[in-house]
Protein backbone atom coordinates (compact mmCIF):
# COMPACT_ATOMS: atom_id res chain seq x y z
CA UNK A 1 0.00 0.00 0.00
CA UNK A 2 1.24 3.36 -0.71
CA UNK A 3 2.01 5.78 1.51
CA UNK A 4 -0.15 8.18 -0.21
CA UNK A 5 -3.31 6.68 0.78
CA UNK A 6 -4.38 6.57 4.46
CA UNK A 7 -4.82 3.11 6.04
CA UNK A 8 -8.19 1.35 5.81
CA UNK A 9 -10.37 2.23 9.18
CA UNK A 10 -10.34 -1.05 9.82
CA UNK A 11 -6.53 -1.59 9.56
CA UNK A 12 -6.05 1.14 12.30
CA UNK A 13 -8.94 -0.36 14.62
CA UNK A 14 -7.72 -4.12 14.55
CA UNK A 15 -3.82 -2.47 15.27
CA UNK A 16 -4.77 -1.75 18.59
CA UNK A 17 -3.73 1.39 18.95
CA UNK A 18 -5.57 3.24 21.81
CA UNK A 19 -5.62 6.76 20.17
CA UNK A 20 -6.42 7.37 17.20
CA UNK A 21 -4.55 9.61 14.52
CA UNK A 22 -5.04 13.37 14.75
CA UNK A 23 -6.45 13.48 11.10
CA UNK A 24 -9.75 11.47 12.55
CA UNK A 25 -9.86 14.31 15.18
CA UNK A 26 -12.87 16.22 14.77
CA UNK A 27 -12.42 20.41 15.11
CA UNK A 28 -13.31 21.01 19.00
CA UNK A 29 -16.31 23.15 18.50
CA UNK A 30 -17.93 19.90 16.62
CA UNK A 31 -16.31 17.39 19.75
CA UNK A 32 -18.81 19.60 22.25
CA UNK A 33 -21.92 17.73 20.73
CA UNK A 34 -20.39 14.33 20.34
CA UNK A 35 -21.64 11.85 23.04
CA UNK A 36 -21.77 8.03 23.53
CA UNK A 37 -24.14 6.70 21.33
CA UNK A 38 -25.36 4.01 23.33
CA UNK A 39 -26.56 6.33 25.97
CA UNK A 40 -27.67 8.95 23.62
CA UNK A 41 -30.06 5.91 22.15
CA UNK A 42 -32.01 5.92 25.82
CA UNK A 43 -32.38 9.49 26.00
CA UNK A 44 -36.05 11.08 25.35
CA UNK A 45 -37.36 13.89 23.29
CA UNK A 46 -37.69 13.98 19.94
CA UNK A 47 -38.13 10.61 18.03
CA UNK A 48 -38.17 9.66 14.50
CA UNK A 49 -41.58 8.59 13.62
CA UNK A 50 -42.35 4.62 12.62
CA UNK A 51 -44.51 4.45 9.53
CA UNK A 52 -46.61 1.57 9.17
CA UNK A 53 -47.24 1.21 5.31
CA UNK A 54 -49.36 -1.96 5.31
CA UNK A 55 -52.43 0.40 5.17
CA UNK A 56 -51.11 2.44 2.18
CA UNK A 57 -53.19 0.39 -0.45
CA UNK A 58 -55.84 -0.59 1.58
CA UNK A 59 -59.28 -0.82 -0.44
CA UNK A 60 -60.73 1.61 2.72
CA UNK A 61 -60.37 5.20 1.49
CA UNK A 62 -59.93 6.34 4.78
CA UNK A 63 -58.14 3.71 5.86
CA UNK A 64 -55.49 4.50 3.17
CA UNK A 65 -55.80 9.24 4.00
CA UNK A 66 -55.00 8.12 7.61
CA UNK A 67 -51.32 6.47 6.02
CA UNK A 68 -50.71 8.83 3.39
CA UNK A 69 -51.30 11.71 6.49
CA UNK A 70 -48.58 10.27 8.81
CA UNK A 71 -45.78 9.94 5.79
CA UNK A 72 -47.12 13.37 4.94
CA UNK A 73 -46.48 14.92 8.46
CA UNK A 74 -42.81 12.64 8.89
CA UNK A 75 -42.13 14.14 5.40
CA UNK A 76 -43.01 17.52 6.37
CA UNK A 77 -40.93 17.52 9.79
CA UNK A 78 -37.76 15.56 10.64
CA UNK A 79 -38.11 14.16 6.53
CA UNK A 80 -36.94 10.79 7.98
CA UNK A 81 -38.89 7.64 9.56
CA UNK A 82 -38.45 4.00 10.11
CA UNK A 83 -40.61 2.28 7.59
CA UNK A 84 -42.68 -1.41 9.26
CA UNK A 85 -44.67 -3.47 6.88
CA UNK A 86 -42.90 -2.11 4.22
CA UNK A 87 -42.95 -5.75 1.94
CA UNK A 88 -39.77 -6.72 1.98
CA UNK A 89 -39.38 -9.99 3.94
CA UNK A 90 -37.30 -10.05 6.98
CA UNK A 91 -35.80 -13.14 5.41
CA UNK A 92 -34.14 -11.10 2.39
CA UNK A 93 -33.44 -8.53 4.79
CA UNK A 94 -31.36 -10.92 6.84
CA UNK A 95 -29.84 -12.18 3.34
CA UNK A 96 -28.85 -9.11 3.04
CA UNK A 97 -26.75 -8.50 5.65
CA UNK A 98 -25.27 -11.88 5.86
CA UNK A 99 -23.49 -11.23 2.78
CA UNK A 100 -22.53 -7.97 3.13
CA UNK A 101 -21.17 -8.65 6.64
CA UNK A 102 -19.06 -11.66 5.01
CA UNK A 103 -17.79 -9.56 2.45
CA UNK A 104 -16.17 -6.65 5.37
CA UNK A 105 -15.17 -10.23 7.49
CA UNK A 106 -12.37 -10.94 4.44
CA UNK A 107 -9.06 -10.15 4.85
CA UNK A 108 -8.19 -6.34 4.17
CA UNK A 109 -5.76 -7.92 1.56
CA UNK A 110 -9.10 -10.17 -0.34
CA UNK A 111 -10.78 -6.66 0.06
CA UNK A 112 -8.03 -5.01 -1.59
CA UNK A 113 -8.62 -6.68 -4.87
CA UNK A 114 -11.79 -4.66 -5.00
CA UNK A 115 -10.39 -0.75 -4.47
CA UNK A 116 -11.98 1.77 -6.04
CA UNK A 117 -9.61 4.80 -7.41
CA UNK A 118 -11.36 7.83 -6.63
CA UNK A 119 -8.47 9.99 -8.30
CA UNK A 120 -8.98 8.80 -11.86
CA UNK A 121 -13.18 8.91 -10.83
CA UNK A 122 -13.53 5.13 -10.17
CA UNK A 123 -15.82 5.79 -7.69
CA UNK A 124 -16.96 2.24 -7.38
CA UNK A 125 -15.54 -0.54 -5.47
CA UNK A 126 -13.79 -1.24 -1.67
CA UNK A 127 -12.90 2.72 0.02
CA UNK A 128 -12.16 4.98 2.60
CA UNK A 129 -12.72 8.28 2.80
CA UNK A 130 -10.03 10.35 1.43
CA UNK A 131 -9.13 13.49 3.21
CA UNK A 132 -10.88 16.62 0.71
CA UNK A 133 -11.47 18.90 3.19
CA UNK A 134 -8.98 21.90 3.68
CA UNK A 135 -8.16 19.94 6.95
CA UNK A 136 -7.30 16.88 5.75
CA UNK A 137 -10.39 15.25 8.11
CA UNK A 138 -10.70 11.83 7.29
CA UNK A 139 -14.07 9.36 8.76
CA UNK A 140 -13.76 6.25 10.49
CA UNK A 141 -15.57 4.24 7.78
CA UNK A 142 -14.94 1.58 5.18
CA UNK A 143 -17.39 0.87 2.35
CA UNK A 144 -18.19 -0.84 -0.63
CA UNK A 145 -20.32 1.36 -3.37
CA UNK A 146 -21.94 -0.18 -6.71
CA UNK A 147 -24.71 0.78 -8.55
CA UNK A 148 -27.61 -1.86 -7.67
CA UNK A 149 -30.27 -0.98 -10.57
CA UNK A 150 -31.50 -0.59 -13.62
CA UNK A 151 -30.01 -3.92 -14.25
CA UNK A 152 -28.82 -2.90 -17.34
CA UNK A 153 -26.59 -0.37 -16.25
CA UNK A 154 -24.63 -2.43 -13.69
CA UNK A 155 -20.95 -3.38 -13.66
CA UNK A 156 -21.34 -6.78 -11.82
CA UNK A 157 -18.12 -7.19 -12.65
CA UNK A 158 -16.91 -5.12 -9.85
CA UNK A 159 -19.29 -6.87 -7.13
CA UNK A 160 -17.57 -9.33 -4.97
CA UNK A 161 -17.99 -12.48 -5.86
CA UNK A 162 -17.09 -14.20 -2.31
CA UNK A 163 -19.32 -14.39 -0.58
CA UNK A 164 -21.16 -16.42 -3.93
CA UNK A 165 -24.60 -15.24 -3.24
CA UNK A 166 -23.55 -11.52 -2.90
CA UNK A 167 -24.79 -10.82 -6.55
CA UNK A 168 -28.87 -13.01 -6.24
CA UNK A 169 -29.19 -11.93 -2.87
CA UNK A 170 -28.09 -7.62 -3.62
CA UNK A 171 -29.99 -7.97 -6.92
CA UNK A 172 -32.97 -9.22 -5.04
CA UNK A 173 -32.96 -6.71 -2.60
CA UNK A 174 -32.29 -3.81 -5.18
CA UNK A 175 -35.21 -5.21 -7.28
CA UNK A 176 -37.87 -5.38 -4.15
CA UNK A 177 -37.12 -2.17 -2.76
CA UNK A 178 -36.92 0.10 -6.22
CA UNK A 179 -40.70 -1.31 -5.95
CA UNK A 180 -40.93 0.21 -2.65
CA UNK A 181 -39.52 3.28 -3.54
CA UNK A 182 -42.41 3.79 -6.50
CA UNK A 183 -44.69 2.92 -3.88
CA UNK A 184 -43.25 5.64 -1.85
CA UNK A 185 -42.81 7.94 -4.35
CA UNK A 186 -46.63 7.92 -5.86
CA UNK A 187 -47.66 8.42 -1.74
CA UNK A 188 -45.81 11.50 -1.85
CA UNK A 189 -46.69 12.92 -4.87
CA UNK A 190 -50.26 12.36 -3.95
CA UNK A 191 -49.21 14.49 -0.76
CA UNK A 192 -48.27 17.09 -2.53
CA UNK A 193 -51.97 17.39 -4.58
CA UNK A 194 -50.24 15.57 -7.53
CA UNK A 195 -51.13 12.52 -9.93
CA UNK A 196 -49.72 9.50 -8.40
CA UNK A 197 -47.06 9.33 -11.02
CA UNK A 198 -45.65 12.39 -10.78
CA UNK A 199 -42.40 12.46 -8.32
CA UNK A 200 -41.23 9.09 -10.03
CA UNK A 201 -41.22 10.67 -13.48
CA UNK A 202 -39.77 13.45 -12.78
CA UNK A 203 -36.82 11.61 -11.06
CA UNK A 204 -36.56 9.34 -14.05
CA UNK A 205 -38.98 6.85 -13.94
CA UNK A 206 -38.05 3.15 -14.32
CA UNK A 207 -35.28 3.36 -16.81
CA UNK A 208 -33.55 5.77 -15.50
CA UNK A 209 -33.60 6.43 -11.37
CA UNK A 210 -30.46 4.80 -10.07
CA UNK A 211 -30.18 2.91 -6.84
CA UNK A 212 -27.04 3.10 -5.40
CA UNK A 213 -25.77 0.88 -3.13
CA UNK A 214 -22.88 1.37 -0.24
CA UNK A 215 -21.95 -1.00 2.01
CA UNK A 216 -21.02 1.51 5.19
CA UNK A 217 -18.48 -0.55 7.95
CA UNK A 218 -17.81 1.76 11.19
CA UNK A 219 -15.24 -0.44 13.07
CA UNK A 220 -14.68 -0.33 16.91
CA UNK A 221 -13.22 3.49 17.67
CA UNK A 222 -10.58 3.86 20.67
CA UNK A 223 -11.73 7.03 20.92
CA UNK A 224 -15.27 7.05 19.48
CA UNK A 225 -15.90 11.11 21.81
CA UNK A 226 -13.11 11.94 19.06
CA UNK A 227 -14.44 11.06 15.71
CA UNK A 228 -17.39 10.89 13.11
CA UNK A 229 -18.18 7.44 11.05
CA UNK A 230 -19.62 10.06 8.61
CA UNK A 231 -19.45 13.97 8.56
CA UNK A 232 -23.02 16.12 9.01
CA UNK A 233 -23.91 16.25 5.02
CA UNK A 234 -27.92 16.05 3.72
CA UNK A 235 -28.29 13.58 0.71
CA UNK A 236 -28.24 14.94 -2.98
CA UNK A 237 -30.24 11.63 -3.88
CA UNK A 238 -34.65 11.27 -4.29
CA UNK A 239 -34.84 8.94 -1.29
CA UNK A 240 -32.33 7.04 1.02
CA UNK A 241 -33.39 3.66 2.34
CA UNK A 242 -31.00 2.48 5.06
CA UNK A 243 -31.14 -0.86 6.47
CA UNK A 244 -28.38 -1.59 9.67
CA UNK A 245 -27.32 -4.14 11.73
CA UNK A 246 -28.90 -3.07 15.01
CA UNK A 247 -26.05 -0.74 16.36
CA UNK A 248 -27.04 3.13 16.92
CA UNK A 249 -24.91 5.43 14.94
CA UNK A 250 -27.49 7.49 12.96
CA UNK A 251 -27.98 11.43 14.18
CA UNK A 252 -30.14 14.15 12.98
CA UNK A 253 -29.59 17.85 13.46
CA UNK A 254 -33.32 18.67 14.17
CA UNK A 255 -34.26 22.04 15.93
CA UNK A 256 -30.46 23.12 16.61
CA UNK A 257 -29.96 19.83 18.70
CA UNK A 258 -28.18 16.36 17.34
CA UNK A 259 -31.09 13.47 17.85
CA UNK A 260 -30.39 9.87 17.53
CA UNK A 261 -32.58 7.29 15.79
CA UNK A 262 -33.30 4.35 18.00
CA UNK A 263 -32.92 1.01 16.46
CA UNK A 264 -36.37 -0.90 15.34
CA UNK A 265 -36.12 -4.04 14.25
CA UNK A 266 -36.92 -5.18 10.76
CA UNK A 267 -37.63 -1.70 9.88
CA UNK A 268 -35.91 0.14 6.80
CA UNK A 269 -34.78 4.05 7.58
CA UNK A 270 -36.06 5.99 4.57
CA UNK A 271 -34.51 9.70 4.47
CA UNK A 272 -35.84 12.61 2.32
CA UNK A 273 -33.19 13.47 0.37
CA UNK A 274 -31.80 17.18 -1.56
CA UNK A 275 -34.01 16.41 -4.92
CA UNK A 276 -37.47 15.53 -3.64
CA UNK A 277 -36.58 18.74 -1.06
CA UNK A 278 -35.99 20.73 -4.43
CA UNK A 279 -38.98 19.10 -6.55
CA UNK A 280 -41.55 19.84 -3.38
CA UNK A 281 -40.67 23.16 -3.26
CA UNK A 282 -38.98 22.82 0.35
CA UNK A 283 -42.43 21.28 1.96
CA UNK A 284 -40.75 18.05 2.26
CA UNK A 285 -37.57 18.48 4.39
CA UNK A 286 -33.55 16.65 3.71
CA UNK A 287 -32.76 16.67 6.99
CA UNK A 288 -28.49 17.23 7.96
CA UNK A 289 -27.31 13.71 9.72
CA UNK A 290 -23.92 12.39 10.33
CA UNK A 291 -22.83 8.74 12.00
CA UNK A 292 -20.95 8.23 15.54
CA UNK A 293 -18.77 5.54 16.21
CA UNK A 294 -18.26 3.15 19.27
CA UNK A 295 -15.71 1.11 21.17
CA UNK A 296 -17.80 -1.87 21.70
CA UNK A 297 -19.59 -3.06 18.13
CA UNK A 298 -18.95 -2.80 15.07
CA UNK A 299 -21.76 -1.25 12.83
CA UNK A 300 -22.77 -1.64 9.29
CA UNK A 301 -25.45 0.05 7.69
CA UNK A 302 -26.63 -0.85 4.04
CA UNK A 303 -27.93 2.53 2.56
CA UNK A 304 -29.57 2.80 -1.13
CA UNK A 305 -29.48 5.98 -2.79
CA UNK A 306 -32.39 6.28 -5.29
CA UNK A 307 -30.60 8.95 -7.99
CA UNK A 308 -31.85 10.83 -10.59
CA UNK A 309 -29.68 10.82 -13.64
CA UNK A 310 -27.56 13.76 -13.19
CA UNK A 311 -27.33 14.68 -16.97
CA UNK A 312 -30.92 14.40 -17.83
CA UNK A 313 -32.44 16.33 -15.23
CA UNK A 314 -32.90 19.67 -14.23
CA UNK A 315 -33.80 20.20 -10.92
CA UNK A 316 -35.79 22.61 -9.83
CA UNK A 317 -39.55 22.60 -8.23
CA UNK A 318 -42.23 21.28 -9.77
CA UNK A 319 -44.38 24.28 -11.12
CA UNK A 320 -47.64 22.80 -8.83
CA UNK A 321 -45.93 23.57 -5.74
CA UNK A 322 -44.95 26.84 -6.81
CA UNK A 323 -47.29 30.28 -5.76
CA UNK A 324 -47.29 33.96 -5.12
CA UNK A 325 -47.67 32.84 -2.03
CA UNK A 326 -45.12 30.35 -1.90
CA UNK A 327 -41.99 31.55 -4.42
CA UNK A 328 -39.69 29.26 -5.86
CA UNK A 329 -37.09 28.37 -3.09
CA UNK A 330 -34.13 26.67 -4.92
CA UNK A 331 -32.93 28.35 -8.56
CA UNK A 332 -32.70 25.80 -11.31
Amino acid sequence: MTSSIAPRAESLASSGIQSIPKEYIRPKEELESIGDVFEEEKKGGPQVPTIDLKEIESEDIKVRERCLQELKKAAMGLGVMHLVNHGISDQLMDRVRIVGQKFFELPIEEKEKYANDQASGKIQGYGSKLANTASGQLEWIDYFFHLAFPEDKRDLSIWPKTPSEYTEVTSEYARQLRGLASKILSALSLCLGLEEGRLEKEVGGLEELLLQMKINYYPKCPQPELALGVEAHTDVSALTFILHNMVPGLQLFYEGKWITAKCIPNSIIMHIGDTIEILSNGKFKSILHRGLVNKEKVRISWTVFCEPPKEKIILKPLPETVSETEPPLFPP
